[in-house]
């Protein structure tokens, strides 16, 4: 698919999802974003730069761990949720957090070197060429900074994956064709060295999905998610067809108090040199 549809699919699609993202999918998440806090050790005065924010489930605790002397920059391709990202802001007082719309691949008015700190949380598997996005990270960092992405993991450990199927055998979304690529074996940490970070450590992490009935199920999948574009497309006889398809994908993972979907998460953090750092290959003194 063309990269500018594909991100007019993502822009748009997101902008569907923002109002019902967080209901269906902030617990889910928690462990990995948890994680990728953890790896990105942020720190007081800190400028940090979050890519596909969302409405903030990381951006904020990033916000925290800077604190008033630092500086978040939040981006995403929605403008949904950039709005939610800045009234949260301003309803929390996180005068350190400035949101705006931005793609990750085009980082426009971010300078070279001035960030000490990047974080992406779910949003390179969406990104039609990650190896861009990755390359204008390590541009915006300052030498000795850090990135930590965090993706999905392998698509047979993901008991929600037949959502992609069921959506487009009814319309061709193209949300994300390659989804599950990056969270495939050592591809994120391989792309991140291709892309020139350093000093990669890579997280591996299953995880349980909780949802408390057929319908929060059902309204993570297809509402608060990146299918919510195509969905929308839908009619009712249409809609009650998929939810019956992917409840039946589903159906290995009920338990008496709902839902336990499993999910596997990858985090990984890479590092840019600074001046002088020793690279592998370099002769030896």
């Amino acid at each position: 698919m063309d990269a500018k549809v594909q991100r007019r699919i993502q822009r748009y699609g997101w902008d569907k999802a923002a109002d019902a993202y967080e209901a269906g999918w902030k617990n889910s998440l928690a462990d990995a974003q948890a994680e990728l806090l953890r790896m990105s050790d942020a720190g007081p005065g800190e400028r940090v730069l979050d890519l596909a924010c969302g409405t903030g489930l990381v951006t904020f605790p990033l916000a925290e761990a800077v604190g008033p002397a630092g500086r978040i920059l939040a981006t995403d391709i929605s403008e949904r949720m950039v709005d939610a990202i800045r009234r949260t802001a301003g309803e929390r007082g996180f005068t350190q957090v400035d949101a705006f719309r931005a793609g990750a691949e085009a980082l426009v008015g971010v300078p070279d070197a001035s960030i000490d700190l990047v974080t992406c949380a779910f949003g390179l598997m969406y990104v039609p060429d990650p190896d861009v996005a990755m390359a204008e990270a390590l541009r915006v960092l300052k030498p000795g900074g850090r990135a930590v992405f965090a993706v999905w993991g392998e698509r047979a450990k993901c008991g929600w994956a037949e959502i992609f199927p069921i959506v487009d055998a009814r319309v061709t979304s193209s949300v994300c064709p390659l989804f599950f690529r990056l969270g495939t074996g050592p591809v994120l940490a391989r792309e991140m060295e291709a892309a020139g970070f350093s000093a990669i450590e890579t997280r591996r992490l299953t995880a349980y999905l909780p949802y408390a009935d057929d319908r929060a199920a059902i309204d993570a999948a297809f509402i608060g998610g990146p299918v919510a574009l195509a969905y929308d497309r839908f009619d009712d006889q249409t809609r009650a067809a998929a939810h019956r398809e992917y409840l039946d994908s589903i159906a290995p993972f009920r338990t008496a108090e709902g839902y336990r979907i499993p999910g596997e998460f990858v985090v990984s953090r890479g590092h840019k040199d600074a001046p002088g750092d020793f690279q592998a290959g370099d002769d030896a003194a």
